[in-house]
């Protein structure tokens, strides 16, 4: 059995978009209270903040600082759905820095795996640009690291977040050190995310899911396709963009999946780069379909 760790710490709560707003706190109490009442008790793991240094491997230094001065000086950013706040500046700190953490706990061996359960999400992120409830890119910051400061040659990236990552593509499109595959519902936002983008040498794959597929295909998509193409890359490292929002009740999806095929994809993959693996809770608003599926997700990469 494979020694999971959870990576979380209560700061996140702290970026308050308010209770109508689908990236809410709210939606990361939900998962806390499904793992803590099916019973799963992973070791914990407090995130240190990214450094400015960090983020610079993904970001430009005038996006940082908009970030920054929108949320410490109060002045809007000009993406509406992208709540900043005081608070949201540490919580975003804290987020971009929850996978480096997590990245450092696996290569020390002291975990298998780790699940990153912070907010605010981060696939959407562009390297000068936040949107669609994103600050900052936490799966590219955490690559980044991997391949610049721990020394990885190859690096993949798995998002099955119904919303195609177009940040974490944009980011390492022209790097054919980073293996970037999406699974994602097409018509949706934002809207990118053709089979025909396949960045530097082909390290980018995309799969356009139309509205209510059959969660087989999804599967079978990811049995048949993305397991022998993440090994024909032979990651040295597996990052996780997972969005639970391909759940059937999800109110920004079109899709059918039931929590158990969150599961069996992650089952699928969990093996790659000899299960090194962290996985970053992206999307996932139905309070408690994104708590059931956050289960079956951390059961998987435990077993």
């Amino acid at each position: 059995m494979a020694k999971t760790a959870l990576v979380y710490c209560e700061q996140t709560l702290a970026h308050d978009t308010g209770e109508n707003h689908p990236e809410c706190p709210s939606r990361l109490k939900s998962v806390l209270a499904a793992i803590e009442a099916a019973g799963i008790t992973p070791p914990l793991l407090t995130p240190e903040p990214a450094t400015r240094e960090d983020l610079l491997r993904v970001h430009t230094a005038e996006h940082i600082d908009t970030v920054k001065r929108c949320c410490l000086e109060g002045e809007d950013y000009p993406d509406p759905d992208t709540v900043m706040m005081d608070k949201t500046w540490d919580a975003a700190l804290l987020s971009a820095g929850a996978g480096i953490t997590a990245c450092k706990a696996v290569i020390a061996g002291e975990c298998d795996n780790a699940f990153v359960v912070m907010r605010p999400p981060g696939h959407h992120a562009e390297a000068d640009f936040a949107m669609g409830f994103c600050v900052f890119n936490n799966v590219a910051v955490a690559a980044r690291w991997l391949r610049d400061v721990a020394g990885l040659h190859r690096v993949a990236i798995f998002d099955f977040d119904v919303h195609h990552g177009n940040g974490t593509q944009h980011i390492f499109y022209e790097d054919e050190s980073v293996f970037f595959v999406s699974l994602h519902e097409y018509p949706q936002f934002p809207g990118t995310g053709f089979p025909f983008e396949r960045g530097k040498a082909n390290t980018t794959l995309n799969f356009q899911m139309p509205p209510g597929c059959s969660p087989d295909q999804w599967i079978n998509t990811v049995r048949g396709v993305v397991v022998p193409q993440l090994q024909l890359f032979a990651p040295e490292f597996l990052l996780i963009s997972a969005g639970f929002d391909a759940h059937r009740l999800d109110p920004l999806g079109n899709q059918l999946l039931e929590a158990e095929h969150f599961a069996e994809m992650t089952r699928l993959v969990r093996n790659v780069a000899q299960g090194r693996v962290v996985s970053f809770l992206e999307g996932g608003y139905h309070p408690t379909a994104v708590g059931l599926c956050a289960v079956t997700h951390l059961q998987a990469l435990m077993a």
